[in-house]
């Protein structure tokens, strides 16, 4: 067992000498829309971590949170203030390092992506690590039938984990259209050319039960699979 506080609230004997699965959250620093924070991934990505992460050691796994890495590929986004992307070559490069060193003295990395745009980095680094031998795993955070970006979904979750950083007299209807038809624009446009607040979806029937309901469900799956240990074949756990 470790102490409380993650990776970073330990001392390095307390990790000697025991087969670690470091559990590394991964977001971003976009716009989500005129109603959510820029940090809303990263946030997302630590609270379904941390929570998957009590129930595994509970069970007596060694399981330790190391800190988020709260910077993405967020390209899309930069059309509008707030939004920091360090891009796919700058990431990719981050999560191969971070899991070279990762495993110099652990077991196993799993990191826990709730930006979609960093999906392609991240299967690239984790298949450059698994290629060397290192036993690195990712899991998405989604949600079954969950809208693109800043609108129900991600609303309904941050009303549930962060209720105080949602600005709720300006939960807003973006960009309703289906993703796919909009995804040409958006890969050579960016979001603003789609939507002029940044929300793909509408956030307005957003609710904070519906929101626990999809994190409780995104924390059962990624316990699961990390409970089986069966990365497919693009490193992502099952």
């Amino acid at each position: 067992m470790t102490r409380p506080g993650g990776l970073g609230a330990q001392t390095w004997p307390e990790l000697d000498d025991r087969r670690w699965t470091v559990v590394v959250p991964l977001g971003a620093l976009e716009q989500h829309g005129p109603h959510l924070p820029l940090d809303t991934d990263t946030r997302i990505a630590e609270t379904v971590a941390r929570r998957a992460v009590d129930r595994l050691a509970a069970e007596g796994h060694d399981v330790v949170l190391a800190p988020p890495l709260a910077y993405g590929a967020s390209g899309e986004h930069e059309g509008f203030p707030g939004t920091v992307s360090i891009g796919h070559d700058a990431l990719r490069l981050l999560l191969v390092e971070f899991g070279r060193s990762v495993c110099r003295w652990a077991s196993r990395l799993l990191v826990v992506n709730a930006h979609g745009g960093n999906a392609h980095t991240v299967v690239d680094a984790v298949a450059l690590l698994r290629s060397e031998g290192r036993d690195v795993a990712w899991w998405a955070c989604v949600a079954p039938d969950g809208d693109a970006h800043a609108g129900r979904t991600e609303t309904a979750v941050l009303l549930s984990i962060s209720p105080d950083a949602v600005v709720r007299e300006q939960i807003a209807v973006g960009a309703t259209a289906r993703i796919g038809d909009l995804m040409g624009t958006l890969r050579t446009a960016g979001v603003r050319a789609v939507s002029a607040n940044g929300v793909l979806g509408d956030a307005r029937s957003a609710d904070p039960e519906d929101g626990r309901r999809i994190v409780d469900g995104m924390v059962d799956r990624l316990v699961a699979g990390a409970r089986r240990w069966s990365p497919g074949d693009r490193g992502v756990l099952a």
